[in-house]
């Protein structure tokens, strides 16, 4: 015959609630507790922040909330970057890495595209200009006035020398006719070397 055989009750684990101490020893887990994202860590002046979705490295009070670009940015930046919708949620064009929940700071260029400042400054090994819109990374004036020199120290080669060429400027989009010459060719609206030949060269009309 078969005995049938009660079934026994296991009592289901109590549930506790993450907090920063310890209940029974009173050990503290992190210096720094979020109740939100349950994050444990050192004392980095950390702080929450309710539209990234996330913990930040503070403090706090040196940083503002872009609600346009949807990113925490460094006080000296309020009212003095172009903002682009959601740009945070682009990857670093550098590293392809994301940006958003990086611990590594965010560098805003003047075009308004986001890099890591540590990939930023790698880039300035290399060159000047945005990886995704070639427009300047940094202040060029200093640059252009020293090519400028440079330029009008080289003169070109009699057969080249009246060529003109259609040029795009990476840093305002206007579009000009101008003298070409090897060390580049300056934006006759801003004056911006930063530019890309748009058409091939020709001769003026009169020499045609």
């Amino acid at each position: 015959h078969l005995t049938a055989v009660s079934p026994v009750l296991l009592s289901s684990p109590v549930r506790r609630q993450a907090q920063q101490r310890c209940e029974g020893c009173h050990s503290l887990f992190g210096e720094y507790y979020c109740g939100i994202c349950h994050l444990f860590d050192r004392d980095k002046k950390q702080y929450h922040c309710a539209e990234c979705g996330i913990c930040r490295i503070g403090p706090k009070e040196d940083f503002f909330h872009c609600s346009k670009c949807n990113l925490c940015l460094s006080l000296s930046l309020r009212g003095k970057h172009k903002c682009i919708e959601n740009v945070s949620r682009q990857d670093c064009p550098i590293c392809l890495e994301d940006i958003h929940t990086s611990r590594v700071g965010a560098h805003v260029l003047p075009c308004g595209h986001l890099l890591h400042r540590t990939c930023y400054e790698d880039m300035l090994k290399e060159g000047y200009r945005c990886p995704l819109c070639m427009h300047s990374a940094l202040d060029m004036t200093r640059y252009w006035r020293q090519l400028d020199d440079e330029v009008a120290q080289t003169p070109m080669p009699t057969e080249y020398q009246n060529m003109m060429v259609e040029i795009l400027c990476n840093d305002c989009n206007a579009r000009s006719t101008v003298q070409f010459h090897l060390l580049g060719m300056k934006c006759k609206n801003c004056e911006s070397y930063n530019t890309a030949q748009d058409g091939r060269c020709r001769l003026p009309l009169e020499e045609q």
